[in-house]
């Protein structure tokens, strides 16, 4: 375990404009006071019925637990009135307020997000909070910008906090298993739930990512003489370890980065003749194929798209084919209520996504697609441990991001979105699975 060697820095000057629009000084003015007022007030009920310790204008509020300080208060409150769940975000960014335990902070948040608000005031969400830009939706037109805002940042700043087989996505320990009956997705499905890594996991990371893709290529039958298509490159290790298998593969990516690294790891592999790496919108993909597997990219695939997703998916799988597909869920009724919200997520770190659920999947094959989901892997808890490893990488190479030439506003944004994501796994609000499907026999 990497140990971090302190968590970014304050800012010492205002975040560059022309880099940090968003981050510019909240306008004064009656509508940012009123706003302003409201949101102390929502925010100290909130938090004193909860398990932190915050620090705020010379009070303590909270009933004990990890802590958070408030240095600006003004300018805290005034961007939670304006931007609500933004604002709380950029407000990190800015340095007005900071958290020694930002995941521990951020978790018991996260375990309360549906009653953080009073849910009498709920029912005015829709006129206050924003939706997503309509450049932002994941159209054939918007998704290459999209994916290039995160995935072409820096291959060399991935490399600094990922494990060497460049895994960005959940990684999985050797834990217990346990088998139930899937009534969610019929009488011939299975569901599987693995014991949480605990707090220090018996692998190492690379050991666990490793594990991760084998068991997803098993899943979908990859073998000698297969026929491959991954939707959603990576930096190519699940290829490799698919053209291993003696597979032939198809993988594609919207990220030019992530296309040159993966065709240099490839290269190095020996198996450039088994796979092709190509810059393919899914929506484009030709060709009939053994297996198809994904890992977590129909997180960034839309609302509106999810239907063509599986719909391609359906077209140019061959008969006796399986899919499998690594996804990070929420529950069904939280993303009805959410999908139209754009979040601090969507304007940061992944814009045009939406999480989805296993109820929309199963829905959407069935309606759509000669689908069928007959078997779930449900391991979120080893996602937090695979994020906190992460977040430990990312704090200790600071010094190298900077050189990178990145800034101290990203190393905070870098930082909350890690453990703003590992505090949704820990508390179970957000999940990840593994998902097998198989076309339905008449």
């Amino acid at each position: 375990m990497t140990t971090p060697t302190a968590v970014p820095p304050r800012p010492t000057t205002r975040p560059d404009a022309q880099r940090w629009p968003g981050l510019a000084p909240v306008p004064a003015g009656f509508r940012t006071r009123v706003s302003s007022r409201i949101a102390q007030r929502l925010f100290t009920a909130a938090v004193e019925r909860l398990d932190v310790t915050v620090h705020v204008g010379g009070r303590t509020l909270g009933r004990g637990g990890p802590e958070m300080t408030v240095h600006d208060p003004e300018e805290f409150f005034a961007r939670i009135g304006r931007d609500q769940l933004i604002g709380f975000g950029e407000a990190y960014q800015t340095g007005a307020w900071d958290a020694a335990d930002l995941g521990g902070f951020l978790t018991v948040l996260a375990e309360e997000i549906a009653d953080l608000v009073p849910q009498s005031l709920q029912r005015l969400r829709a006129l206050v909070v924003k939706r997503p830009p309509r450049r932002q939706r994941s159209s054939k037109k918007n998704s290459r910008s999209n994916i290039s805002h995160h995935y072409d940042l820096s291959n060399e700043l991935f490399e600094l906090f990922l494990d060497p087989t460049m895994s960005y996505s959940a990684a999985l320990w050797d834990t217990a298993v346990t088998e139930t009956a899937d009534t969610l997705a019929g009488r011939d499905a299975v569901r599987l739930v693995a014991s949480p890594p605990g707090a220090v996991a018996a692998d190492t990371l690379e050991e666990a990512s490793a594990r991760k893709i084998e068991r997803l290529l098993d899943a979908a039958g990859v073998t000698e003489g297969s026929r491959v298509l991954e939707i959603g490159s990576g930096w190519g290790e699940l290829a490799i370890r698919a053209a291993r298998r003696g597979a032939t593969v198809h993988t594609i990516t919207l990220s030019s980065e992530q296309k040159a690294l993966a065709d240099e790891r490839i290269a190095a592999a020996g198996f450039s003749a088994a796979v092709d790496v190509t810059l393919t919108d899914y929506r484009d993909v030709t060709g009939s194929y053994d297996a198809v597997v994904s890992v977590e990219m129909i997180e960034a695939v839309g609302y509106d798209f999810w239907d063509t997703y599986f719909e391609t998916i359906d077209r140019v799988l061959a008969p006796g084919g399986k899919v499998a597909i690594q996804a990070i869920t929420m529950p069904d009724d939280r993303m009805q209520a959410t999908r139209n919200t754009y979040t601090w997520i969507h304007k940061y770190i992944f814009p045009g996504g939406l999480l989805p659920s296993v109820e929309a999947i199963d829905r959407i094959t069935r309606e759509h697609t000669s689908l069928r989901l007959t078997e779930r892997l449900q391991f979120g808890q080893h996602y937090a441990e695979t994020l906190r490893l992460w977040d430990d990488a990312f704090l200790a190479a600071r010094e190298q991001v900077l050189a990178l030439g990145f800034d101290e506003v990203f190393c905070r944004m870098w930082h909350f979105y890690l453990e703003y994501s590992r505090a949704g796994f820990a508390s179970g609000y957000i999940d990840d699975y593994q998902l097998v499907l198989t076309r339905e026999i008449a």
